[in-house]
């Protein structure tokens, strides 16, 4: 048997006629940029979250590097961000000249709550939490502490459509929430596309001009902002995922707990998931010691897997600059060594997850 890592088609053809009559409908408008359809998602997609305000726009990396800017954040100021994740993040800061420093990650490749007070000083501005992998942060005590401390709280949630701490969702409990619907999200585009979510007015009307060249009206330019605009097409093409967004959670959720309750092999272990939190399970990682032979031997079984992520963003090309080593952010580094993402995506047959787990258990 051969099982793609992920089949997108798949996750359209559920929803195949739904998403023909989105696109159609809005190639017939005749209206392409800053419309009815982009205007209706984010009032959607606001009320999915229980917030006041959602700013579409290109991407999620757009979507970090505008909050950053929305929030005064600049050269000198310091964010604080985990050491495991995607580097979006980072560049989310970095664009806007300030200085990332970064946490080690904790058993459940989250941000490290006990490690963050340690790294606060006068030139911290916000700390950035990324729920990795669809499953939340320790929102509770990072909430408090900065609270405690007097910083922004700058939620990145390109994994976690639809997650919960403690009840409540994910990217309602800072001054801003950052998503990404890059196609393959628990809330995916067909291209990429990204949004801001928050309850404060004033941030909300100074995304707005951001993302339109600091315009409200045309040529009349207030701030000095960018192109960042989400395209008709794929705030219909939202409309229709976030109708189904539960529907793909909970399928995951239940292919995630064949893998959890059927994988054995001593020599793979599954990073816990958080009592109080709901994971909707974006990716489901595994860690294995032997990554390169695993790999390969699931690869000759027809399993096709994936690593997140291998090169992490303190030890960037980019950034070697900074002087860190590997071993500066000993679990990060470890994660790095050791994270192997299976296949699981809406659409996915059982019989496919089924092999997978007999393969992973006859791995010696």
């Amino acid at each position: 048997m051969q099982v793609e890592y992920s089949v997108l088609k798949r996750t359209y053809d559920i929803y195949k006629a739904e998403y023909e009559e989105a696109a159609l409908r809005v190639l017939r408008s005749g209206w392409y940029i800053l419309g009815k359809e982009m205007e209706k998602f984010e009032e959607q997609f606001a009320n999915f979250l229980g917030v006041k305000h959602c700013i579409a726009v290109n991407s999620g990396t757009d979507a970090l590097i505008m909050s950053l800017r929305a929030l005064g954040i600049k050269e000198g100021d310091e964010v604080i961000v985990p050491a495991n994740a995607y580097i979006a993040s980072v560049i989310g800061v970095t664009e806007n000249r300030a200085r990332p420093i970064f946490v080690d990650a904790d058993v459940y490749m989250g941000m490290d709550v006990s490690e963050i007070e340690l790294k606060i000083t006068e030139k911290t501005k916000a700390i950035l939490p990324v729920h990795l992998f669809g499953q939340p942060n320790e929102m509770g005590q990072i909430t408090e502490i900065a609270k405690r401390h007097g910083l922004f709280l700058i939620e990145d949630c390109a994994q976690c459509h639809g997650s919960r701490y403690n009840g409540r969702l994910t990217g309602t409990f800072g001054a801003v929430g950052c998503f990404s619907f890059y196609p393959t999200k628990p809330l995916g585009a067909l291209g990429d596309a990204g949004a801001l979510v928050t309850d404060d007015d004033v941030l909300a009307e100074k995304l707005r001009l951001l993302r339109n060249y600091g315009s409200k009206v045309k040529y009349h330019n207030e701030i000095n902002g960018i192109n960042s605009r989400m395209d008709e097409v794929q705030a219909a093409i939202l409309q229709v995922g976030l109708r189904h967004i539960e529907e793909g959670n909970e399928e995951r959720n239940r292919l995630a707990q064949k893998y959890i309750r059927g994988i054995h092999n001593k020599k793979v272990r599954i990073p816990p998931r958080r009592e109080n939190a709901t994971h909707v399970y974006h990716l489901f990682p595994i860690l294995v010691e032997d990554r390169q032979q695993f790999c390969t031997y699931l690869a000759d079984n027809g399993v096709k897997t994936q690593i997140h992520y291998p090169i992490p963003p303190y030890v960037a090309k980019c950034y070697k600059d900074w002087g860190y080593q590997w071993s500066d952010y000993p679990n990060a580094e470890m994660y790095a060594n050791r994270e192997v993402s299976l296949p699981i995506y809406a659409g996915m047959p059982e019989r496919e997850v089924e092999y997978v787990i007999r393969v992973i258990n006859e791995f010696e």
